[in-house]
């Protein structure tokens, strides 16, 4: 085996069941058998300028023609050269323009039970009268716009409003620190900050205004400060400064023409951590960007006129981004959307929302799905879930046991699950059941989508060269061709987005993900490839490490690590939540057998240490360095502005609770 950070990666997890998509529910979707997702794919990779071409004139509007599909200076692209197009224009004109004014685009419900139902007319009114407030500012096509909001139906609007100007957005969550947002403010040199003066959270008003206050008082290129009144109540506004946002729009004009754009010109950075202590700014463009929210959408949700559909993440998060805003209203879907905690007030909310709007579509993440679990089945028997037709979960690989109560006790075992897997840098889903085609694995993403080829590599230990890997082994996953959601670079760092990307693996995109081919031609996530544990010699995956401790009755969550070791050369340290069992030294034994039982002897963790909570980032995904400085007993270094709640590290590092 090789010791190299690229080397092959034994396959430990053995996942056979299948669920193949219901007659009915194939029959009804618009790419309903295998055969034709394969004649459909194969087309898409044997021409994928043509492809994409064909599928940029029939799905976006544009006020320009494009001359040029690809232009290809590595690892630079160029999509859809020479047109011309606006975002706001096609998730919203489009469709009034259409006659689906009156259709719901949002019907969202705050976290203390106040709603709003907003049609497409709404949306295209509210987002013009924003979009003249931004113009009388002086916002420029170009300029760049912090985004720090609750999620409120104007968190949308400002995205589209600035994407109708071609000004740049930037948004930043909603429970981010001020030390966060100064240093995105600064990276961007962003001119405006957009924000309000809360949001509710647990059943507390955030003041998101105070947070922003600070934040600025650090952001020397913030020239005005936007607040949506949302809590009410006394609120600090600097003179000259700050404008609250139904002053900015009072008086102006309801119609906003939206600016033709280039293909290529900038839609939104996006931060997203780094390894080192600076994030970086995931630069996206106009219509490639536009073109693959939208069919990605389409494809994967087998979306209907008539579904309901919901993401549960925050417009924070890429997640939010595609799948939210830009993707379901390209495609003039209807959508839940939810200010709050999943578990306020009670841990039914989620199944309250979909019973009350009849979701039928409902997308969240696994860190979600195992809360839910951890909390009971109880909460959802409360609840008439029937009108649910397709799930999806993303964010990070879902464990089995995981994918199967989602299965079972949510989908009443006749939902399709779309596991989707796909980045930031991405742009929107790469990997997933097309839910009508393709038998569901637990735990596999399946498929690629059209358009997308992937490959396993790893060195061959002999010549030192790369080369794919075989059949169920794991490696490093890359991207062969271009494909418009693609990144164009991290913003204002050229030499960092080809050191990160694009060195270490010739002509292709390197993910930084690990994967498998099984024998079947699904493709399995093993973790990032820093989340590799090298046990004498043999390299294992973290997630299949975690996934056979989450299969236990007992335990709720777990992350597994590696930790410096003088004989194996790593040890692997577990860090488990249990569901409601007493942390003692039986219950680490009874882990261990279970791992030897479900995987092996060579993955039987050296160290079990219980904890109530795992470090999560804001989005979800377990901060796994950050556990692999705690096993080695190491201060941790590196970007922490993404992390959720800084005192699970404390209590961690304190071992308080091992």
């Amino acid at each position: 085996m090789s010791d190299s950070p690229s080397g092959k990666i034994s396959n430990v997890l053995n996942e056979t069941r299948i669920f193949p998509p219901s007659p009915s529910f194939s029959q009804q979707s618009s790419i309903g058998s295998m055969a034709q997702y394969q004649a459909i794919y194969d087309a898409s990779i044997q021409d994928v300028e043509g492809f994409w071409a064909k599928e940029a004139r029939e799905h976006l509007h544009w006020f320009k023609p494009f001359e040029t599909t690809l232009e290809w200076n590595e690892p630079f692209a160029k999509w859809f050269v020479g047109g011309q197009t606006n975002v706001s224009y096609n998730c919203l004109d489009v469709h009034v323009n259409n006659g689906l004014g009156d259709k719901v685009a949002i019907y969202w419900e705050g976290e203390p039970g106040d709603q709003r139902t907003v049609t497409y007319s709404d949306l295209l009114r509210d987002v013009s009268l924003f979009a003249n407030g931004l113009k009388k500012l002086g916002v420029q096509k170009g300029d760049r716009i912090s985004i720090y909001m609750p999620m409120v139906p104007e968190l949308a609007v400002a995205m589209l409003a600035c994407a109708r100007v071609g000004a740049i957005h930037s948004v930043i969550f909603g429970g981010f620190s001020a030390e966060a947002i100064a240093d995105r403010n600064n990276d961007a040199q962003a001119r405006f900050l957009i924000t309000a003066d809360g949001g509710y959270r647990r059943g507390k008003p955030l003041s998101l205004k105070q947070t922003a206050d600070e934040a600025l008082a650090k952001s020397p290129s913030i020239e005005k400060c936007i607040v949506l009144s949302r809590v009410g109540g006394g609120t600090s506004m600097q003179e000259g400064r700050d404008v609250w946002w139904h002053d900015l729009i009072d008086g102006v004009s309801e119609n906003c023409p939206a600016e033709p754009m280039d293909s290529e010109d900038s839609l939104f950075i996006l931060y997203t951590s780094g390894s080192t202590g600076k994030p970086k700014g995931i630069r996206h463009t106009t219509a490639g960007y536009n073109l693959y929210a939208k069919r990605t959408f389409q494809w994967v949700f087998d979306h209907k006129p008539d579904d309901i559909f919901w993401c549960t993440a925050d417009c924070g998060w890429i997640t939010g981004h595609s799948y939210i805003v830009y993707g379901p209203m390209s495609a003039g879907a209807t959508q839940v959307m939810y200010e709050g905690a999943p578990n306020w007030p009670q841990e039914n909310r989620f199944w309250e929302l979909i019973e009350r709007y009849k979701v039928t579509i409902l997308y969240t993440a696994p860190t979600a799905i195992r809360s839910f679990i951890k909390w009971g089945d109880h909460h959802v028997d409360k609840h008439d879930l029937s009108s649910l037709r397709l799930l999806g979960s993303v964010g990070e690989g879902i464990n089995p046991e995981a994918w199967m109560w989602y299965y079972e006790k949510i989908g009443g075992g006749r939902c399709p699950i779309v596991d989707t897997w796909w980045q930031t840098e991405t742009g929107g889903i790469m990997m997933s059941p097309l839910p009508g085609a393709i038998a569901c694995k637990p735990g596999s993403c399946t498929r690629p989508l059209p358009g997308i080829i992937p490959r396993i590599l790893q060195h061959d230990p002999a010549s030192g060269d790369l080369v794919d890997v075989g059949t169920n082994s794991g490696g490093m996953l890359c991207i062969e061709k271009p494909w418009p959601g693609m990144l164009r670079g991290i913003w204002g760092d050229d030499e960092r987005y080809k050191q990160q990307y694009w060195s270490m693996v010739p002509h292709m995109y390197l993910t930084g993900d690990n994967a498998r081919q099984d024998e079947d031609g699904y493709y399995w996530i093993m973790g990032r490839i820093d989340d590799v544990i090298n046990v004498s010699g043999h390299r294992l995956s973290t997630i299949e490490v975690e996934s056979a401790l989450v299969s236990h009755p007992a335990v709720a969550e777990a992350a597994a690590v590696g930790r410096p070791d003088e004989i194996k050369g790593q040890a692997i340290a577990v860090f488990v939540t249990l569901k409601s069992h007493e942390p003692t030294d039986e219950m680490r034994e009874i882990l261990k057998k279970h791992v030897r039982k479900e995987i092996g002897a060579l993955a039987v963790p050296d160290d079990v240490r219980f904890t109530s909570a795992l470090p999560k980032t804001r989005s979800g995904k377990i901060m796994r360095r950050l556990l692999r400085d705690i096993a080695a007993g190491k201060e941790g270094t590196g970007d922490t502005s993404t992390l959720e709640d800084f005192t699970v590290l404390v209590r961690l590092r304190n071992d308080d609770e091992s």
